[in-house]
């Protein structure tokens, strides 16, 4: 990599790192010159569709996805990057690119799972923005996990990790699906680190990433690196918040109005109420949106949650939301409040387009799926439903053009199989609706029965 050249003068800037918070915005922009030279790389929409994935053998696990171009770490020089906000999501130290090399490396690197057949790519590939298409994520021997993988761009900008915000840092999260026996199913991380340690290329690249042997804190801390600088941006809707009215179709357009408005999108999928946010359509919150709660016995189970789970005990929290029923249970897994009953962390929304199915448990096929669930108010019967769900009484037009809207939020580099994806999507939702009810969307908010316990 033409990093190397550069290395000392990134060590000088990062020298400082561990000081106060204003001072590592002093230097994160020269790191973020000096990265964008050395990541970036001019990548034109990638003409891939990835196509449904395939169909597995009982006890199979997926295949290996490929790196290619679009594994590779993304250009800062993005329309719509946010400096501010990524000035305090990333430490300088994080950045450098022998650390960043590395961890593309680990991404892909199969010896790290129990028996060499599964990475962290596995569940996130590139060519599906970071996700793997299925509903429910599939790891080692074919074990089926609980919940729907959620993509890895933009993650930096995370204030916690996984679908219940089990832990804060993306050091912490490249952890535990390594010894998750429902994911790459390593015996332990002595055991992961064992598998590579032997391997001279590691040996050489740990060196130069970090001036020792191949250890586990250096192989998170790599992994993490890497992760960080997959941001994505520069979608047809930033240049139009840029100021290219013409950039989005007119129904994009009404889309994000609908979206801050009638649609109540933003109730969640902004970082405030009172403010549009055009970055990353999130709040870092978590909410019961009334998904899946009907089909699990959510009041008893919150129980015996309470009663087998240690409070706090990331490794059995994590057991429980991959392997076990207690998975719909959400943030309550972490904080037994009974307010996080089954609530789940609200994603992002950047290249929806590449990451179906939809919600934590990918029990929505289309975004007109989606549309369809929220129009409606869905979950009314459910004791711990956030208070913002409710009808909204939205009309086909207006649901096409949010739809449209989201789907300008896709990236040049995923716009060839975005926009397959929008006409497969387009096409089903034509035929295929199962999700709509017309006459709740247009009536009243039911009454919420009180929570049993």
């Amino acid at each position: 990599m033409p990093a190397v050249k550069i290395l000392p003068d990134l060590r000088q800037n990062l020298a400082h790192s561990n000081q106060k918070s204003n001072q590592m915005r002093v230097t994160l922009p020269v790191v973020l010159v000096l990265l964008s030279d050395v990541f970036m790389i001019a990548v034109p929409a990638v003409a891939q569709d990835a196509g449904p994935p395939p169909a597995l053998a009982p006890g199979q696990a997926p295949p290996l996805p490929k790196q290619g171009p679009l594994a590779d770490p993304r250009s800062w020089d993005q329309v719509g990057f946010p400096k501010v906000l990524t000035e305090y999501a990333i430490s300088p130290t994080s950045l450098r690119p022998a650390q960043v090399a590395l961890g593309q490396k680990l991404f892909f690197e199969p010896r790290l799972s129990g028996d060499g057949t599964v990475a962290c790519a596995t569940c996130h590939d590139p060519a599906r923005a970071f996700t793997d298409g299925r509903p429910l994520s599939i790891g080692i021997h074919g074990r089926v996990g609980q919940r729907n993988a959620p993509t890895v761009l933009n993650a930096l900008y995370n204030k916690t990790q996984f679908w219940d915000g089990r832990v804060t840092t993306l050091e912490q999260q490249a952890a535990l699906p390594i010894t998750n026996p429902f994911e790459m199913g390593a015996a332990s991380m002595d055991a992961a680190v064992a598998a590579i340690a032997g391997d001279k290329d590691y040996q050489a690249q740990f060196m130069q990433a970090f001036e020792r042997g191949v250890n586990e804190q250096d192989l998170l801390r790599a992994i993490a690196a890497y992760e960080r600088t997959l941001v994505s941006f520069d979608a047809p809707f930033d240049h139009f918040i840029a100021g290219d009215a013409d950039a989005i179709s007119e129904s994009a357009k009404r889309g994000w109005e609908l979206f801050n408005t009638k649609a109540r999108c933003n109730r969640c999928h902004a970082l405030t109420d009172n403010h549009r946010d055009a970055s990353l359509f999130m709040d870092n919150d978590f909410h019961n949106i009334g998904i899946g709660i009907l089909r699990h016995r959510v009041g008893p189970l919150a129980q015996q949650a309470e009663r087998d789970l240690a409070r706090g005990h990331v490794t059995g929290i994590d057991t429980a939301a991959i392997t076990s029923e207690m998975s719909v249970l959400g943030r309550f897994l972490v904080t037994r409040k009974s307010d996080d009953i089954a609530s789940f962390k609200t994603p992002g929304l950047r290249n929806l387009l590449l990451t179906e199915p939809y919600f934590h448990d990918g029990s929505m096929q289309t975004l007109w799926d989606a549309m369809d669930h929220y129009n409606k108010g869905d979950g009314i019967t459910d004791p711990w439903l956030d208070k913002d769900i409710q009808p909204l009484a939205l009309t086909e037009p207006e649901i096409d053009d949010v739809v449209a809207f989201l789907a300008a939020l896709t990236s040049p580099r995923y716009k060839d199989a975005g926009e397959a994806e929008y006409a497969r999507q387009l096409g089903l939702s034509k035929v295929n609706r199962p999700q709509r009810d017309t006459a709740r969307a247009f009536g009243p908010k039911p009454k919420q029965p009180p929570p049993p316990f």
